[in-house]
């Protein structure tokens, strides 16, 4: 406030104590009124600037109190701060009052209406994976075959060595595998599951052994983690006409459609004789399409007869029994049958995607 001219005194020394009384008394009543009178948080928080900021009412009060006699501005500095104070415990009451009164109008907004039709429930449905990997299940288990299940977290034994895989192979590199610190690994097949079996159980066996495999591998058509399908035959006299028959058989009912069938001869460490598994096209009954490639065929599965080496790493006698084993992938099988351009939108968990298989039957 402007100092007043010489030998006049300001405007608070021309005012008496009973005008200073009766004006404080009007800031006051004024301060609760307007106070009082809000009607949400937003205008609580203006009223407080303008009786309480920095350039407030009551604010300027106190400043002007440098223009009083000096006798005279203690009991003022004592009258605006109790002031002050009155108006501060306003405002506080003010606002629990305004905030109580919202969360009591946002429980009321949002109450539940019991009284009210029931809105009814979406129908729900199994992944496409897991209705792929059932009905695989259910067509093996027809034929007599068990599912077995192992440990997706596994040895070097189980994983590579018993399956005659040699030390040097591409497929224990770090760039194919995930070695956890303790030296094991996550599987990167469920052949290690079929290694259990025959080392638990003598002949004949008769199993498949679906599960989540593990591999540094990411696009379209791969992901690091899969679900592959491997099956296993061992007894007297088992050739590979039993394999391919079952096989064909296998395809045809899975997909649910005649099909032509061909092996070509491949090498996989496990087993010898071993071949790729091709079928007709499913999309476009090997006429030629994108899908096939334009050749008519679909690789849908490696196989061959059970290595020597691995029933004598299992302890089964290779002089007596023989054994066929396959593997599939349950993804790549799963997107051939429902017509899935994309792997990567299995795992995405797009509800609108997966709406599309709600209901379906395994």
């Amino acid at each position: 406030m402007s100092d007043a001219p010489a030998g006049r005194g300001g405007p608070e020394q021309r005012r008496g104590p009973e005008q200073r009384d009766g004006m404080e008394q009007t800031l006051t009543t004024r301060a609760l009124a307007e106070i009082n009178a809000c009607v949400d948080l937003a205008a609580l928080e203006e009223a407080r600037v303008r009786w309480l900021g920095r350039r407030g009412a009551l604010t300027e009060q106190l400043r002007s109190i440098g223009s009083l006699p000096p006798s005279e501005r203690p009991a003022a500095g004592a009258r605006i701060n109790l002031i002050s104070e009155r108006v501060q415990h306003a405002i506080e009451a003010r606002r629990a009052d305004l905030e109580r009164t919202a969360v009591a109008r946002a429980l009321a907004e949002g109450t539940v209406d019991v009284t009210l039709p029931g809105r009814g429930e979406a129908t729900g449905g199994l992944h496409p994976l897991t209705q792929a990997r059932l009905r695989i299940e259910r067509i093996f288990r027809n034929a007599g075959f068990e599912v077995a299940e192992g440990p997706e977290i596994e040895d070097d034994f189980h994983n590579f060595q018993a399956l005659n895989i040699p030390a040097d192979h591409p497929a224990r590199t770090m760039m194919d595998t995930f070695y956890l610190k303790d030296g094991c690994l996550l599987r990167t097949h469920t052949s290690p599951v079929q290694i259990r079996a025959m080392q638990s159980r003598a002949p004949p066996l008769a199993l498949i052994a679906p599960g989540r495999v593990y591999r540094r591998d990411s696009d379209v058509t791969h992901s690091p983690m899969f679900h592959q399908v491997e099956g296993l035959f061992v007894d007297e006299n088992v050739s590979f006409a039993h394999l391919k028959a079952a096989l064909h058989r296998f395809m045809e009912a899975f997909f649910e459609q005649t099909l032509s069938m061909r092996l070509r001869p491949s090498y996989f460490p496990f087993t010898e004789p071993s071949a790729e598994v091709d079928i007709s096209c499913v999309l476009c009954h090997g006429r030629g399409c994108r899908v096939c490639k334009h050749t008519g065929w679909l690789e849908v599965a490696g196989c061959g007869m059970v290595h020597p080496r691995v029933f004598e790493a299992c302890g089964i006698d290779a002089e007596r029994y023989t054994g066929w084993a396959f593997g599939a992938g349950i993804d790549r099988l799963a997107m051939l049958r429902y017509r899935v351009s994309d792997l990567r939108l299995f795992f995405e968990n797009d509800l609108r995607f997966l709406a599309g298989f709600a209901g379906g039957a395994p």
